[in-house]
């Protein structure tokens, strides 16, 4: 009887340990807080942490329906949603289950796929937890690119999932090149494309209430593939993910954005055309202050940018870091912070149109974590199964007997550790695991 009392106290030890996020390659010294620390739930965080790669999964798949259907007038309206899909500017359909512009969703028993909004955070994440680091080399950055992504000769039916300046860096690293030399406009022609902005985002998560680290974090995978405008746009977006921790939890959801925004905006060189392109649809925005009013905003940004190049903004290809940065701004202004409208508003917008609906329905879902997201939109069944190899290669199976390899709560859990590194090797803050939650020192601007 005391034999099998002991194996089962063993026994619910064990179950303890594992349901506690320990990092067991991590040591956590005592920590004294201060006052002025900011404390944070780690528990919390996982739920936020699964809604940011929810809500990223549906704005991304949402967003695809549409991809490249519209770059110039006509542009879709609100009376296209729940209307027929029309061609992209390549004569193709997305998969859809009826070419239908309506929500994507996968439900429990399926799998959400992995595509180029999603993937390559994820190999971000991975590197981070695989090399125990905060801040990845060059070195470590492409080796993990050469590892990870398939070239097109060696991929499955000849697609590697990448476009424009991510191809572009991806045959750079080949060749022996690292960052921050693959976005040297010298070396590649498309640094001013859209790609960091949907490759980082994550690294203000990873770093939570305090930008300057994250941007520390970001900067080389950012510098992989953009400088100049593209670059300080992807600053933009990973300083609003960073500050999501930081936002006054009182406010209502649109106030929230708004003050998230006008702290990213301060990132942006105010001679820069990105600077000047947020402050016109600000402006605008402000002006025509309807929330049905967003289709007059667009149209206004696709006579003054892409007709006008205005600002100093030349456009040259629909997949431009600037045009698909004032299309995000449409939907985030207009949004208003409500989840389903404002990717309502990025599907039909025009342009890249997966790319801004994934940044904010990765934004949004942190805020709302996992279950705001079901509150949203009225529905209980997600599935949490994410098949990385559908895009990317020689990840783990987390999830073996499961279609999949992964499941959003266990990358939830695994970017968990790698905060605690972050809290504790970058910001010199702390990690109480009995308490679970972070202190994280807050520097004064």
């Amino acid at each position: 009887m005391k034999l099998l009392v002991t194996r089962i106290l063993i026994l619910s030890c064990l179950i303890r340990s594992q349901d506690k996020l320990i990092d067991t390659d991590l040591e956590y010294p005592v920590y004294k807080p201060v006052s002025t620390d900011r404390i944070i739930s780690r528990r919390n965080y996982v739920d936020q942490l699964q809604g940011f790669w929810l809500g990223q999964c549906i704005a991304n798949w949402t967003g695809l329906i549409t991809e490249m259907d519209k770059i110039e007038h006509p542009f879709y309206t609100d009376a296209n949603w729940g209307g027929p899909d029309q061609p992209n500017i390549w004569g193709n359909y997305v998969p859809s289950s009826n070419n239908i512009i309506d929500y994507y969703f996968i439900d429990k028993g399926g799998v959400w796929s992995a595509d180029d909004d999603t993937d390559i955070e994820y190999m971000y994440q991975y590197l981070l937890d695989h090399h125990n680091v905060s801040i990845l080399s060059p070195d470590q950055i492409r080796e993990g690119w050469l590892n990870h992504i398939y070239s097109n000769e060696n991929a499955p039916n000849s697609e590697n999932f990448l476009w424009v300046s991510n191809e572009s860096a991806y045959y750079l690293m080949k060749e022996g090149l690292v960052p921050p030399f693959t976005s040297e406009p010298e070396n590649n022609s498309h640094y001013t494309m859209i790609d960091a902005q949907l490759t980082t985002e994550i690294f203000g998560l990873l770093s939570p209430a305090r930008p300057d680290i994250a941007l520390q974090m970001a900067h080389l995978p950012i510098r992989t593939t953009a400088k100049y405008d593209a670059e300080w746009i992807s600053e933009f977006y990973v300083t609003m993910h960073s500050l999501a921790s930081a936002v006054d939890d009182s406010l209502l959801i649109e106030k929230k954005i708004v003050w998230l925004a006008k702290e990213a905006r301060k990132r942006l060189p105010d001679s820069a055309y990105s600077a000047k392109m947020y402050d016109f649809i600000e402006a605008s925005y402000k002006a025509n202050p309807d929330k049905n009013d967003w289709e007059k905003t667009r149209d206004e940004v696709y006579q003054r940018y892409q007709k006008n190049s205005t600002d100093g903004y030349s456009y040259q290809q629909p997949f431009d870091a600037g045009i698909n940065f004032a299309a995000s701004l449409i939907s985030l202004f207009y949004g208003a912070g409500n989840l389903p409208r404002t990717i309502q508003i990025g599907t039909l917008a025009g342009w890249d149109s997966d790319n801004p609906t994934a940044t904010w329905g990765g934004l949004l879902g942190f805020l709302l974590g996992k279950e705001g997201i079901k509150r949203a939109f009225n529905k209980s069944n997600f599935s949490d199964a994410y098949w990385i190899h559908r895009t990317r290669r020689n990840f783990p199976d987390h999830t073996p007997g499961m279609e999949g390899e992964d499941t959003f709560q266990l990358m939830a859990r695994r970017g968990i550790y790698i905060i605690d590194r972050v809290v504790l090797e970058e910001m010199k803050g702390g990690v109480d695991l009995n308490k679970d939650v972070w202190y994280i020192p807050i520097i004064k601007n």
